[in-house]
């Protein structure tokens, strides 16, 4: 074997300051779905079984999917396999936990990305895909599909609101601001933007490539595997996501270890993206070719934009009414990944360029949550959610993607798919659908109450081993005061918001 130099820029933090390396391998019993069903949190919703069988038939699927690590892969946590190839990866394992979060008191589903912080290398680097058989990342980690994309802040703190776990924020602070310097340091041009691959950003297909900046290479390859020297879109606000989640975990671990550097970048990040990225035309973010033109490709890779918080408040209606424009993103199947007016949309999904994804639907419907249009965020939510309940009550199960233009499985998607698609129905039924949102660091649930049946929630976690119950009566009109009955461990404000009311108790 040739001997390699170690040319590794090594941060003190990784060595002395995540605790997942090195960490003994947690062998414990897996749970059995059948046996733990009924300590899941259990919803209620009158005249709606089918949404019922659906929620448990996605944690069913799911608890299939859990592994011990062992000592060939040098794991340490056991975790929820994606379900996709044997291998686990970075951005699919990020959405899974935000539906497993909800199943912690039977198995900490959070515990799946503990598998790849014991994998971050001296530098700060974490892979996207790690096999599961011997532990080894799929790619050296300056193969421009290496890693990415850069979610896991934001993961993390998903867990935090639900928990108000500070131990776990305390562990993953500095891996993931060591990763985030790796991004950094290994991930941008000389503009200081940042660029990605179809492969690492996780939407293989997408026709986001410049072939002229590649020549005498084949479409394929430059639209998977290469940069094309751009700017690109997603990557630049992921990474602005990143640095603001990880303001957020330091402000709550109340350290100043990596904030002026965060708060430089974000700056750095919201004032290039709206200068660089953003067509006055279009009113829409594009990737930036090396040429200084924008790739006018519309995607939902923009609509990081709205989760980042890194659009303008006078750009954000125009921005926002691409996703209401029945001609690009408003078809019967709301939201496809590629627009529909472009030349290589494809009814049946065609992967990345129709299909629509759970992932970034969620991510859409969250971020149009955190800019204030809630009822939007609802009516997609809504629609996705009973696009797939019909192709579930069709078929029995979950897909990996779905068709936009009818309720069928997208063309091509994996079938028993759960996977990042039990985000639809586990998640967004629970947040959306019922309409009941924790915030445990704050001590606070948020009840956006819209169904006119009984319905509710049994068993929520608020916090590590606290648990509420919460039932809406059956209301007679949307205006209908409603009547709610609260049970938890511990003192918790409940706000309730129907149509343009609300009230707390």
């Amino acid at each position: 074997m040739p001997e390699y130099l170690d040319t590794y820029l090594e941060f003190e933090d990784v060595k002395n300051r995540n605790p997942f390396i090195g960490r003994k391998p947690d062998t414990s019993e897996l749970p059995d779905f059948e046996i733990n069903k009924s300590r899941l949190p259990e919803p209620v919703w009158d005249g709606h079984n089918e949404s019922v069988e659906a929620y448990y038939k996605a944690w069913e699927i799911a608890f299939s999917n859990i592994f011990k690590p062992t000592e060939e892969n040098g794991f340490v946590s056991p975790y929820i396999d994606t379900a996709f190839n044997g291998d686990s990866f970075l951005w699919d394992s990020c959405f899974m936990l935000m539906f497993g979060k909800y199943g912690d008191s039977v198995f900490k589903f959070q515990g799946t990305l503990d598998n790849f912080y014991c994998n971050q290398q001296p530098d700060g680097f974490i892979g996207r895909q790690y096999h599961e058989s011997n532990g080894e990342s799929k790619f050296h980690r300056f193969d421009p599909v290496s890693t990415g994309p850069e979610i896991v802040a934001w993961c993390e703190w998903q867990y935090y609101q639900n928990y108000g776990d500070k131990a776990r924020l305390r562990d993953v602070y500095y891996p993931l601001l060591c990763y985030r310097r790796w991004m950094r340091n290994y991930r941008r041009l000389q503009d200081g933007s940042y660029w990605a691959t179809g492969w690492a950003c996780g939407m293989d297909n997408l026709p986001r490539f410049d072939l002229d900046a590649v020549p005498g290479v084949e479409d394929w390859q430059v639209r998977s595997f290469h940069h094309s020297y751009m700017s690109w879109i997603d990557a630049n606000f992921q990474a602005l996501l990143s640095c603001k989640e990880l303001l957020k975990m330091a402000e709550e671990l109340d350290t100043c270890d990596g904030v002026d550097e965060l708060k430089k970048e974000a700056e750095f990040l919201t004032k290039f993206i709206n200068e660089k990225m953003w067509s006055d035309e279009d009113n829409f973010y594009y990737d930036l070719r090396s040429n200084g033109e924008l790739l006018k490709v519309k995607c939902v890779a923009a609509y990081w934009g709205l989760l980042a918080g890194g659009v303008p408040d006078e750009r954000k209606a125009d921005f926002i009414a691409h996703l209401k424009n029945e001609k690009e993103f408003n078809r019967p199947h709301r939201v496809p990944s590629l627009s529909a007016d472009h030349p290589e949309y494809e009814e049946s999904g065609g992967y990345w360029n129709g299909g629509v994804w759970p992932p970034t639907n969620y991510m859409i419907i969250r971020g149009l949550t955190e800019c204030g249009e809630e009822q939007l965020a609802y009516d997609i939510a809504r629609n996705h959610y009973e696009n797939m309940l019909e192709v579930y009550c069709k078929t029995g199960t979950f897909f990996e993607n779905y068709a936009p233009e009818t309720a069928n499985p997208g063309n091509p998607a994996k079938g028993d798919f759960v996977g990042w698609s039990g985000i639809v129905p586990i998640s967004v039924f629970i947040e959306y659908i019922l309409g009941i949102r924790v915030h445990a660091e704050k001590d606070e649930i948020v009840w956006y109450v819209r169904n006119l049946e009984r319905h509710g929630i049994k068993k929520l976690p608020i916090g590590r081993d606290m648990y509420a119950d919460l039932i809406c009566e059956a209301r007679n009109g949307p205006d209908e005061k409603p009547k709610i009955t609260l049970k938890a461990d511990k003192p918790i404000k409940l706000t309730v918001i129907y149509g343009e009311n609300k009230f707390e108790m």
